[in-house]
Order: C-alpha cells, then sequence, then structure tokens
C-alpha cells in the first residue's frame, strides 16, 4: 500500500488492494512519511474501510473535526489497555474515547469539571480498569500539558469495561455496576457482614455478578436447572439460599425476571463461599 495523506504520526490514508481508501493506524507508521512512500506492514494495527459503515463515517468526521491528536492519545491509550489486559477491544473506543478526551480537555479549559457519580463502584469493581485510566491522565498531562482529575480516569475506565463487554452503551454498563451493587448490599445486609474485598472468592463472586448482570439487562436467563442440585444446595446452605431468594425478589421487582434453577445454585455457592470465614481460598 502507498500512502495517500498523513494524518498524524499514527494514522495515515490509503488504498487498500481492491482499490478501496482505508485509514490505517499503527504506532510510528506515519513517522516521517510523506504521500507516495509505502506503508510498512509491520507496524499496521488497525485498518478501517471507509464509508463502509457508520464506524468509519463517524471515524472520518472525528478526523474532520477533532484535532488528531485527541486521536493519537485515544489510540495510545487503546494500544496500552490492550497489553495491560490482554484482550482485543471494540473497534468503536477509538470513536468514544476520542470524543471523550476531546470534549474532557474542552471542559476543562472551561473551567467546567464533571463529578463522575460512580466513581467508588468504578475504583471498587473495576480496579485494572482504574489504573489504565490513571495512566491514560499522566499520558493527555504529557501531551497536552493538562491535569485531569480522577472523575475522568473514572469515565476512562467505563469506556474501556464497555469495550470490553461486546461494544455495549456506557448507560448499560452503569446499570450492570448498580445491580452487582444492589446484590452486595443484600448480601451484606443478610449476613450482618463487611465481606474482604482482598480475598480470591469475593473476586470469583464480583466477576460472576458482572457476567450476570449482564445477562440480566439482556434477558438471557432462562428456566433451566437441574431439580437435584437445586434441592441439595437450599438444603445444605441455608441461609445463603435464604439470601438468594432475596435477589430473587429484587430482579423480579426491578427488572421483572427470575432466576433459573441453575442460577440459583450458582449464586448460593457463590454467596457460601464468600461469607465463609473458614473456606478455603
Amino acid at each position: 500500500m502507498i500512502i495517500e495523506k498523513v494524518l498524524n504520526n499514527n494514522v495515515l490514508l490509503t488504498k487498500n488492494q481492491k482499490g478501496k481508501e482505508v485509514i490505517v493506524m499503527g504506532r510510528g507508521i506515519s513517522f516521517n512519511k510523506v504521500a507516495g512512500d509505502y506503508v510498512d506492514p509491520a507496524k499496521v494495527d488497525k485498518i478501517f474501510l471507509l464509508n463502509e459503515n457508520e464506524f468509519t463515517a463517524r471515524l472520518t468526521e472525528l478526523l474532520n473535526d477533532i484535532p488528531v491528536v485527541h486521536l493519537e492519545l485515544a489510540s495510545g491509550i487503546v494500544t496500552y489497555a490492550n497489553e495491560v489486559l490482554r484482550t482485543e477491544l471494540s473497534d468503536n473506543l477509538y470513536l468514544t474515547l476520542t470524543d471523550h478526551i476531546h470534549f474532557a480537555l474542552q471542559r476543562f479549559e472551561k473551567g467546567i469539571l464533571l463529578k463522575n457519580a460512580m466513581l467508588f463502584e468504578i475504583k471498587r469493581f473495576y480496579k485494572k480498569e482504574f489504573g489504565i485510566g490513571l495512566d491514560a491522565l499522566k499520558m493527555i498531562e504529557e501531551t497536552t500539558g493538562l491535569a485531569l482529575g480522577e472523575d475522568e480516569a473514572g469515565f476512562i475506565a467505563l469506556h474501556l469495561v464497555n469495550a470490553r463487554m461486546d461494544g455495549t452503551e456506557v448507560r448499560s454498563t452503569i446499570k450492570m455496576t448498580e445491580i452487582v451493587q444492589n446484590i452486595l448490599n443484600i448480601v451484606t445486609y443478610h449476613y450482618k457482614v463487611v465481606l474482604d474485598e482482598n480475598s480470591l472468592n469475593y473476586s470469583r463472586f464480583l466477576t460472576h455478578l458482572q457476567y450476570f448482570s449482564m445477562r440480566i439487562l439482556k434477558k438471557e436467563t432462562n428456566n433451566s436447572g437441574e431439580e437435584f442440585l437445586y434441592n441439595q444446595v437450599r438444603q445444605t446452605y441455608v441461609k445463603a439460599f435464604e439470601c438468594v431468594g432475596k435477589i430473587n425478589e429484587y430482579l423480579e421487582k426491578t427488572h421483572g425476571q427470575s432466576l433459573s434453577k441453575d442460577e440459583y445454585v450458582y449464586l448460593t455457592i457463590h454467596i457460601q463461599r464468600v461469607t465463609d470465614r473458614n473456606s478455603l481460598e
């Protein structure tokens, strides 16, 4: 491929083998390059076909309306997040994060500082993503000289969580976090204990709740389940089973969904483990 236009050090415009215009991203892919030079395939991270869908149309619009340094920052943060999380994040993150960084910097320069109402929960439930958010603030400050606060690190973390959840909207991620928090509150009040957030069992329980809440929001729950195992955990872990009953009442009241026997079993076992101080890690 031959470069048609250099957009910044990490982004360029070229054509693919079929003659279609594409945007190519890669760290340093355009450094010291000009139109007419060859694209180094070893530096290609992402290729976006223009005018193929809404994503590329919005990406093109961003490149026209937003300083390329903001896209460059977002691209660097996404690359770093991929390395830390060791997972493939949604392409849509390039758009949402660029857009967010652009408006966050505009707000900051105007003295408009938004409070992140979910900051406590984000720090608690998404520690890795929040850590990346803090590192992202350092990257932003090094590039722009503007020092954004922790609230923005929380917003960036939410975008990362969102990009790991099959591209669902940030609004859904917030709802998911609320479900998790409410279930944890039910467990805490039922047992009248403070859960050990540093334990392995708590980490396992939290992970289960995060994916469970996603299924609730997507209405993917079902009525399946093995009767024998369901009855066994009901008789063996009476208090934990009663706690799950309260969770079921909450979900019926707020989301119009009931737990399946399988979900009763899994939640009961997780709650038994996370509340049992003598259980093996």
